[in-house]
């Protein structure tokens, strides 16, 4: 719990929908922290750029000063100890303006939960302060199809970028809800609905008490 409000966390394979079904808990009166945008604000700030610059020079800048986010996907991918080294750097940031984002909405009766979408939650175990985790779940050929029209990526891609995180079956395991992404809007919200429901019902079930947090 973090000032009262659980904390949901969403899971899932890449091209699953994640967003998507990040944004339906939203329309029902969460507040979604997209970890992405929090990294964005990360890199924008002077002594992140100055540290990137020294690790890896101008080549992960653009022409306008900007981190280039890609450059740097491109570098820790490919290179676990760089991608700890980064994750070090930034995921202190995150969580400070994560937090500083929920103590604002603390006292938003219109605010029920606090929806985090974070690619590695899992990984950097955040899960540990969520009282529930879901699943999204979708078949790996529906997920390729949306990631090559979304972001021309190819099956090869994919499978690098999976590979670098938990294994799907762990992920789904481990999470306490399942939302199936397949069908049409109207289906996946009903499942959002009736998650939710029950994660309010029972928001003292899961996790660890964060009430110290606010």
């Amino acid at each position: 719990m973090f000032c009262g409000k659980p904390i949901i966390g969403i899971v899932g394979g890449i091209g699953s929908g994640k967003s998507f079904v990040a944004d339906l808990f939203g329309e029902l009166g969460c507040l979604v922290i997209k970890s992405d945008e929090q990294v964005y604000q990360a890199y924008r700030l002077p002594e992140v750029k100055q540290t990137l610059r020294e690790w890896w020079g101008e080549a992960v800048f653009d022409a306008a000063g900007e981190v280039r986010r890609q450059a740097v996907a491109q570098r820790v991918f490919v290179d676990p100890e760089q991608r700890q080294r980064l994750e070090r750097l930034v995921h202190p940031i995150v969580t400070r303006l994560r937090d500083e984002l929920m103590r604002s909405h603390a006292n938003d009766a219109q605010v029920k939960a606090y929806l985090w979408d974070t690619p590695l939650l899992y990984e950097v175990g955040m899960d540990r302060e969520c009282e529930a985790v879901v699943f999204v779940e979708a078949p790996r050929e529906m997920r390729l199809k949306r990631l090559l029209l979304q972001r021309g990526w190819d099956a090869g891609e994919l499978e690098r970028r999976e590979n670098s995180q938990m294994a799907l079956d762990k992920k789904r395991e481990l999470a306490q809800y399942r939302v199936v992404n397949t069908a049409d809007a109207a289906s996946t919200r009903r499942q959002v609905e009736v998650v939710l429901s029950r994660v309010l019902v029972n928001k003292l079930e899961y996790g660890p008490s964060m009430e110290g947090r606010c």
